[in-house]
């Protein structure tokens, strides 16, 4: 265009300068008038030419983001549905929890709680061990033997089991074996665990744990809160969360 705006002002000016009409002079005004002109045009043209690949580039911009989006909505939307299915399966399991151990629960010997993605059985302590002992009474062999046959069927749960104490210390008499409620409390959830290794629940499934006095669910102001306190505490945790824990 710019070529052809030259010729253009080349052929007028040495028209008018042979006939006469423009000087020498005009004919430069004229010439520098259209040079810029044409500069301007050309400047006006880059502009666009500019504009133009930054349009291009902002759409691809925007293409990416909206597939961005799109990839987390799919993700979310599958998270949401797994949740779901979970939560389902986590509600199915503490019912037939609930119907397997109907007859212990309404005796008062264990509670059954559902969590988010966990199950928990709370068991009453005197029902498994005498006062400062940690052997497990005949009783309590009963009703765990028919907690760990219910367990069994839980693949895709950790069982981790924790033996808790009230805040009262340890007797004299029994410090020399259990030097604080520490001791007693994982020595009584390590025999839980053996004793459900015993009736059939895989040990590498199974973790056992003591808290002590220091996870109660009671004050221990009241014989009645220490009692509370004193249990075993049979938790069922997705092995997912355990190995997303680990990590």
């Amino acid at each position: 265009m710019m070529k052809h705006l030259r010729i253009s002002v080349a052929v007028l000016a040495a028209g008018f300068i042979a006939s006469g009409c423009v000087s020498s002079g005009s004919f430069k005004k004229m010439e520098a008038s259209k040079n810029q002109e044409i500069a301007a045009v050309q400047q006006e043209k880059t502009a666009l030419e500019q504009q133009n690949a930054d349009l291009k580039q902002r759409v691809t911009s925007l293409e990416q983001q909206n597939a961005d989006a799109q990839q987390k909505v799919g993700s979310l939307e599958q998270e949401k549905a797994s949740l779901a299915a979970s939560n389902q399966q986590t509600q199915k399991q503490y019912e037939e929890l609930m119907q397997g151990l109907a007859q212990e629960v309404k005796k008062g010997e264990l509670q059954v709680k559902q969590y988010k993605n966990m199950l928990s059985v709370d068991l009453a302590s005197r029902v498994f061990f005498d006062s400062g002992k940690v052997t497990l009474r005949k009783e309590g062999k009963a009703v765990l033997k028919k907690v760990g046959n219910t367990l069994k069927g839980y693949e895709n749960k950790i069982i981790r089991v924790v033996g808790h104490t009230d805040n009262v210390p340890v007797t004299k008499s029994l410090r020399k074996t259990f030097p604080s409620n520490w001791d007693l409390s994982v020595a009584r959830a390590a025999n839980v665990v053996r004793f459900l290794q015993e009736v059939g629940v895989p040990p590498e499934r199974m973790v056992a744990a003591g808290r002590a006095e220091y996870d109660p669910v009671a004050s221990n102001d009241t014989p009645g809160g220490r009692q509370k306190n004193r249990r075993i505490e049979i938790m069922l945790i997705d092995k997912s969360l355990v190995s997303e824990m680990s990590k």
